[in-house]
């Protein structure tokens, strides 16, 4: 017989609040702001970039959940003050309450918690895994005493810096910047000058951007090509907020025009011109003079590279601004003139000449890998990169002659602060503006900025990249001074750090805790699989790695070969050329590594982890969202070394997918203990505890709680996991042991076909969402027998022009509908339903199809549905008055 959820027999150790419960509705409305306001919510997390970083309300959350087990070793603080709240005192029964009344329904009494200045005494925290650090900071809030490694040692620089926030002091670290503004930020500065357009050689504006493109000669008849994908330049702003600025390439001259994509007519030359029309076709260059279409890296080899050419500069000129003009005046598009070539010029012949200042760049060949020349490889995964035939195989062809001279004097000056911690900060600053002080960064029209090199997980080559002002100006995003200010919040904000939480659907931001951030942390570089410790810690909370999901150690080579000189001194994870490779638990072709061999790591990590952990212990982690052969393979892992998952929750991650449009995707928070005594079982028995536990959470969860069925399922599927975990390598079945991926297979069908949920209730349920998004469709979809793809194969929605759905109302999914009743193709009921209700909306008759349909209880039920989500009666009125007749 299943155990009743979050009971805790007689003699076992304690059910923990988070094996009994998790606020998903909660953490899930801060993930959705925090992710779009990183900065502002927790600051120091926004220091330096790492990827697939997991939102610090989540980890907050786990750790709440997951630490508090004894009421009389936590301590409450209201925030804004240090004395000790006395209705959450020690020993108090009000904490003890609010820990035992957690519960699958309900678990939201220790909610009251989340944003308190919590204390817990005597706990000690591990992730081995700690990546960009969130699970070490969250956890040093509570006290606790946190450990962490993590084997790339930028990773490792950068979780060092935020652990070290709380300790350091904001003021001596702005000093610190200044001696370096004073020192430098005018010789990189005069780089950054172009002649104001306002007025004739009266003074100078500065530059934000300088807009370059590649050219190659046309094999064919020797023109020069410009390699545009296509004209734009940026999107109008302020009164032109409704035009694009584009770049006519008959004259070059910077064009205003009204739609980028339609017919141009050049206000300089008259040339006419579609700015959507470039001169790439995918990896093909097109010869505007003779047509010819060649590939663009076969013309970069054979030609030895390409050339680069300035052709316009966004400006803003502070003196115009004080002087009143309009906006459009201060800030703007130019076409460069001599002054602006010379400029770079000079700092090309400086660089040249500047021998001393070589040490400070990275002058050397870049690493073999997947993301950087997959050529080399066998294997086949996405995201594969090709830099040697795009002309880049030194770190230094990544950036221009005027980049390389400013980033080495920025470098040069910071080695001169003689206060360590200050002067690691500046190189944290230095190496995150790193990002967009390169010629693989490229400019986002739309929004008029700057975009990063990693705005796609990989090393993009750009045929328009575009050069950011190093130290900075008034304007622009990821210049030194920008970033430094990041790195400035983050420090402020790890010795007062606030909580932001929803009430009421206002969000509200504490008082300062007194509680520091990072006040008991110890930090190493070294690989999960050799960790020492034995029943050591209480709690493991992390975040593994994922397959194939970003290739860490090969993106991080491009910090770590900067961060090299000015850190391998006082580092010895610094020392070796490169980051770690082939240690890491990865899907890489680069390092012979397949699925095979990443389960097989993770499985070695797992049991360092178990190992490490106290037999009271929990593991708490974060996993990607994926199919049931991934689920079976971690049930497996976890299970083989002698964990048990006990509870798992969905909550939302990746928000960096959400802000660039694409849909979101979900982790699971999974929950495990090391496994005690396992009995054997029949697997008649344990599909039969695994149905009850699968109805009873399902009813408790759908009565008590405001969640998707996707979600319900998710919970579900833990419960289901710890009742065949109690159990693993002992399930028979005719004779036979079940496998942990035969098992996850059969509690899939159990949940799935539990509810039998499928397309048209995913549908009717989108009718019901308020402004329903693909995100919402893919939320819908979890544990269900529906799947987007389907979905749109019935033309139940279609992204062409945004998220829309295939209602009665829309011509496309009418059109759809008429030509397979025209071509007498199967039809469902909900095409039949919508059918009928357009020809029913236009005055068309319905009783020759009603004569020839036949008339099932599922359509009539479906018709009601359909009235009941969209409120239109003409459904009901439909079925009453003519499928009744039928």
């Amino acid at each position: 017989m299943s155990q009743e959820i979050g009971q805790s027999e007689e003699g076992q150790r304690k059910t923990l609040p988070i094996e009994k419960g998790f606020p998903i509705e909660r953490v899930n409305e801060i993930a959705a702001k925090e992710g779009r306001a990183k900065q502002w919510y927790r600051p120091v997390y926004t220091m330096h970039k790492w990827w697939a970083r997991r939102l610090g309300c989540v980890f907050r959350t786990i750790s709440l959940y997951s630490l508090l087990d004894d009421p009389d070793k936590v301590e409450v603080y209201e925030p804004g003050g240090n004395e000790n709240l006395s209705n959450f005192g020690k020993a108090s029964t009000d904490v003890s309450d609010l820990i035992s009344d957690v519960d699958v329904a309900d678990p939201e009494s220790l909610w009251e918690l989340y944003p308190k200045d919590v204390r817990i005494e005597d706990k000690k925290i591990l992730d081995p895994f700690m990546g960009g650090g969130t699970s070490i900071v969250e956890g040093s809030r509570f006290g606790a005493r946190v450990d962490g490694r993590d084997l790339n040692p930028v990773a490792w620089f950068i979780s060092k810096k935020e652990s070290e926030t709380g300790q350091t002091d904001p003021e001596e670290l702005q000093t610190a910047f200044e001696q370096v503004k004073d020192d430098i930020s005018e010789e990189i500065l005069q780089y950054y000058r172009t002649p104001c357009p306002n007025v004739d050689g009266d003074h100078q504006a500065d530059v934000m951007y300088n807009f370059w493109v590649k050219e190659l000669d046309c094999v064919s008849c020797d023109s020069t090509v410009s390699l545009f994908r296509d004209f734009r330049l940026g999107s109008g702003r302020y009164e032109n907020d409704d035009k694009y600025n584009v770049i006519c390439p008959e004259c070059g001259e910077i064009v205003l025009v009204d739609d980028w994509q339609s017919e141009s007519v050049c206000s300089s030359c008259d040339h006419e011109f579609i700015p959507e029309e470039g001169n790439i076709d995918y990896g093909d260059y097109v010869c505007p003079d003779c047509g010819q279409k060649y590939p663009v890296t076969d013309t970069i080899e054979e030609q030895g590279g390409f050339d680069l050419r300035l052709y316009a500069v966004e400006y803003y000129c502070s003196e115009c601004e004080e002087a009143g003009r309009t906006k459009n005046e201060v800030k703007g598009y130019i076409l460069p003139d001599n002054h602006d070539r010379e400029l770079f010029e000079k700092a090309k012949r400086e660089w040249k000449d500047a021998d001393e200042l070589s040490q400070y760049i990275p002058n050397k060949p870049i690493r073999p890998g997947w993301k950087t020349d997959a050529n080399q490889f066998e294997g086949s995964m996405g995201g594969n990169g090709n830099l040697p035939r795009h002309g880049y195989t030194n770190w230094t062809d990544m950036f221009n002659s005027r980049q390389l001279l400013c980033l080495s004097k920025l470098a040069k000056s910071i080695q001169k602060i003689d206060d360590e911690n200050s002067r690691e900060y500046l190189i944290l600053a230095f190496s995150d503006s790193l990002r967009m002080h390169n010629m693989m960064t490229t400019y986002n029209t739309g929004y008029n900025k700057i975009d990063h090199i990693f705005k796609t997980n990989s090393f993009t080559p750009q045929m328009a990249p575009t050069e950011n002002n190093v130290w900075g100006t008034e304007y622009g995003l990821g210049t030194f001074e920008k970033v430094f200010e990041m790195v400035l919040r983050g420090v402020k904000y790890g010795n007062s750090p606030t909580e932001r939480y929803i009430e009421n659907g206002d969000t509200i931001e504490t008082e300062p805790f007194q509680k520091a951030i990072g006040e008991s942390v110890e930090l190493e570089q070294g690989d999960a699989r050799n960790i020492v410790a034995e029943n050591e810690y209480d709690c493991v909370i992390t975040d593994p790695p994922y397959y194939n999901n970003v290739l860490y150690s090969e993106l991080s080579d491009f910090f770590y070969v900067w961060l090299k000189p000015q850190l391998e001194g006082e580092y010895e994870y610094f020392e070796s050329e490169h980051t770690p490779r082939s240690e890491s638990i990865v899907v890489n072709p680069a390092s012979d590594k397949g699925d095979e061999e990443f389960e097989t790591e993770l499985k070695q990590a797992f049991s360092s982890i178990k190992r490490a952990l106290k037999p009271e212990g929990i593991l708490s982690f974060t996993y990607h969202h994926s199919s049931s052969e991934s689920w079976g393979e971690l049930l497996q892992a976890l299970c083989d070394v002698g964990f048990e998952v006990t509870a798992t929750y969905p909550v939302s991650a990746d928000i960096e997918k959400f802000l660039a449009g694409e849909s979101v995707e979900f982790d699971i928070v999974i929950v495990a203990r090391p496994a005690q005594d396992r009995q054997p079982i029949s697997w008649n028995s344990l599909r039969r505890n695994i149905y009850r536990t699968a109805q009873k959470t399902r009813k408790r969860l759908e009565e008590n709680r405001d969640l998707s069925r996707g979600d319900i399922g998710v919970v579900e599927m833990g419960r289901c996991f710890h009742e065949y975990s109690k159990h693993h390598g002992k399930v028979e079945r005719a004779g036979e042991t079940m496998s942990a991926k035969e098992v996850v297979d059969e509690i899939y069908g159990v949940i799935q076909h539990g509810s039998d949920i499928g397309e048209i209730d995913v549908f009717l349920d989108l009718l019901e969402t308020p402004d329903a998004s693909y995100d919402d469709l893919n939320k819908l979809c979890r544990g269900t027998n529906a799947t987007p793809e389907r979905m749109e194969d019935m033309r139940l929605y279609r992204m062409d022009d945004g998220f829309k759905l295939g209602t009665w109302d829309d011509e496309k999914r009418i059109a759809y509908i008429q030509s397979r009743v025209e071509s007498d193709e199967e039809l469902t009921d909900i095409d039949r339903a919508q059918f009928l209700r357009y020809r029913w909306e236009h005055g068309k008759s319905v009783s020759e199809y009603l004569g020839k349909w036949e008339i099932t209880d599922d359509l009539r039920e479906l018709c009601e549905g359909l009235a009941d989500a969209t409120g239109d009666d003409t459904y009901r009125n439909i079925l009453e008055s003519r499928l009744s007749d039928y």
